[in-house]
């Protein structure tokens, strides 16, 4: 509902007077005029308020911004894990820094002065297929070699008989990486030591010997070789001499009975299939062992092997002048009595109750030394040289290391019961 009627909705115009409106339309408008100019006061009032808190609050901004932003530089370099550095431009960047300490001791100083002598041996053999009846060369294994020789532009290298048994073709890697063509020397079963030689040509380094009967229980040694293959060519272990002169026994020919005792140094750094021929130093870098084998059993850690160098320079010299090496021989096989049922005991060899240990003659070569001397089948020895004989190691033991070709022995030996005494000559050969 308006207050003014439809005449007077319109708007007056220059030329009219407000005197022609009536006294009450006069006080009405006069009260909406003062009713507006008060919205317009309030409304003007409250937007200077906010204008006010707004233009502080920007000032605050600004202010805040700049501190930070000459502050920012300095704070920077003290965050954990960066670092500053700055451009020609003047901007900062974080970068990581490392300390690069180049470390010597003596075991690297060892390490370095031999590893270049250590190579690796790769057996090659002929294998036929069988449904083509083809021979084609494969792999059949690798080990590990030393070099501690060079003569006539040839190179030679210790390693050991089972890394070059049946090979057909060998071929050494040397630490760069060149791979020679190898020629057999010489090989020797019963210590497990061969010689191969290369050409001279591309080797720098040359190991030297050193001197095992010195060593030390608990001395520090050193193993370098190629374990599981030449993909893990120049491998190191260390750790110390367990123990000396163990004797541990082989089986040679693979029958399932031991043949020999070897002779070695015991240590607990590691030494693993194709470690085998390779060199055990001492802190020094001298070559005091050629790594030999491995107890692989699983409850058995830490037990590795390696045949002294005192042991090991005999051979390699007679191996280089012989091919192989020359031991007296009886012309006799053998058979341990232990390993002789209880009734052939007393039936077929008829000892006496007391007697439980020595050696059966399985078999007598015609013409050998024992042949000559009279040597019966199934005679037992019991005593050679003075030395009792429990078994076939301690004959071998004491014939191949405490006798020479054209010594002459005593023997005592139980033949039907009765003991027999016996002069053995013995003679030149490369089996017992």
């Amino acid at each position: 509902m308006s207050y003014f009627n439809d005449n007077e909705h319109k708007q007056p115009n220059e030329n009219e007077s407000l005197n022609s409106y009536s006294p009450l339309q006069e006080r009405l408008q006069r009260e909406q005029e003062q009713e507006e100019e008060s919205k317009r006061r309030a409304n003007n009032k409250g937007g200077g308020k906010k204008g006010g808190y707004f233009l502080s609050g920007l000032a605050g901004v600004i202010v805040g911004a700049l501190v930070m932003w000459l502050l920012l530089p300095s704070m920077v370099g003290q965050l954990p894990g960066n670092a500053t550095s700055h451009t020609k431009n003047g901007d900062s960047q974080t970068t990581i820094t490392q300390t690069a300490t180049e470390v010597t001791t003596d075991i690297t100083s060892a390490v370095e002065k031999v590893s270049d002598a250590v190579v690796g041996i790769t057996n090659i053999q002929e294998v036929t297929d069988f449904w083509n009846q083809r021979s084609a060369e494969q792999e059949a294994g690798s080990g590990s070699g030393v070099i501690y020789k060079i003569e006539d532009n040839k190179a030679f290298v210790i390693t050991n008989y089972h890394v070059v048994e049946g090979a057909k073709q060998l071929e050494v890697t040397l630490a760069d990486g060149t791979k020679e063509e190898a020629t057999l020397v010489g090989s020797d079963i019963w210590t497990d030591l061969a010689v191969i030689s290369i050409k001279s040509e591309n080797v720098k380094v040359v190991a030297e010997f050193g001197d095992s009967e010195v060593l030390k229980q608990g001395e520090t040694v050193i193993a370098i070789g190629n374990p599981l293959g030449l993909d893990f060519y120049g491998s190191v272990t260390t750790g110390v001499i367990s123990g000396k002169d163990r004797a541990v026994p082989v089986d040679l020919n693979a029958d399932g009975y031991e043949d020999w005792e070897t002779e070695v140094l015991q240590t607990d750094a590691a030494i693993n299939p194709g470690n085998s021929g390779g060199a055990l130093i001492n802190i020094a870098g001298d070559l005091i062992g050629i790594n030999s084998m491995k107890i692989a059993e699983s409850a058995i850690e830490g037990l590795g092997f390696s045949i002294p160098i005192n042991t090991v320079i005999p051979i390699v010299e007679e191996l280089e002048q012989n091919g192989e090496v020359k031991r007296p021989t009886m012309g006799i096989g053998l058979l341990d009595l232990t390993e002789v049922p209880a009734f052939y005991q007393q039936q077929t060899l008829r000892l006496p109750e007391e007697v439980t240990t020595g050696v059966v003659v399985s078999e007598v070569v015609r013409g050998s030394s024992a042949d000559k001397a009279g040597v019966q089948q199934y005679d037992v020895i019991v005593e050679m040289d003075g030395q009792k004989i429990e078994n076939s190691i301690d004959l071998r033991q004491h014939l191949y290391n405490e006798t020479d070709i054209g010594d002459t022995l005593p023997i005592k030996v139980y033949r039907q019961g009765k003991l027999v005494e016996l002069q053995l000559t013995l003679t030149e050969g490369t089996t017992l």
